[in-house]
């Protein structure tokens, strides 16, 4: 990723924000993100995407030709995270923070916008519980979450599944 423009930067934008979480865990082509996000103009999705694309959030994993034009197939570039989680800058980290609540409250709206909005059906669950956890402790229950999550994580669109995004945070209390 550029040094100019950080991620918190980036995903402040809702387009992108809403780009990047259609993409977590999975691989679409443009026209795949446009079905999702039919909202979005044409025009202002490839604008984005190509914003993303070259501050390497966003990776070309596949090229083809479709009718004498080229079809791109993106990824997330999950290592694009790791430059802006670096050192104690309050001010990146809060901006990161207010990205990705905002990002949580954009979802949940959408959801709530839905005609067929039914919480228990769809299992809609947001917790929040306080842990007393050593450093040591909390490196276990973080390894076991993942643990817990990997088969999970493979698994593909079918018939009966819903994707569901799962979102966590670790703060220390004060």
């Amino acid at each position: 990723m550029s040094q100019e423009t950080s991620l918190a930067d980036l995903l402040h934008q809702p387009v992108r924000w809403r780009v990047v979480q259609a993409l977590i865990g999975r691989s679409l082509t443009t026209g795949q993100l446009a079905e999702l996000l039919p909202e979005v103009p044409t025009t202002t999705l490839y604008r984005h995407v190509g914003v993303l694309v070259k501050a390497g959030v966003l990776l070309v994993v596949e090229e083809r030709r479709v009718r004498g034009a080229v079809e791109r197939t993106y990824e997330l570039n999950t290592a694009a995270a790791d430059s802006d989680n670096a050192g104690p800058d309050r001010d990146r980290l809060r901006t990161m923070f207010t990205v990705f609540i905002a990002g949580l409250a954009a979802d949940f709206d959408r959801y709530l916008d839905r005609d067929d909005l039914d919480p228990v059906r769809d299992r809609v669950s947001f917790r929040q519980a306080a842990l007393w956890l050593s450093d040591e402790e909390l490196e276990q229950l973080q390894a076991r979450l993942t643990e817990a999550f990997e088969p999970f994580l493979e698994q593909q669109d079918a018939p009966g599944r819903t994707r569901r995004i799962l979102s966590t945070t670790f703060i220390p209390d004060a």
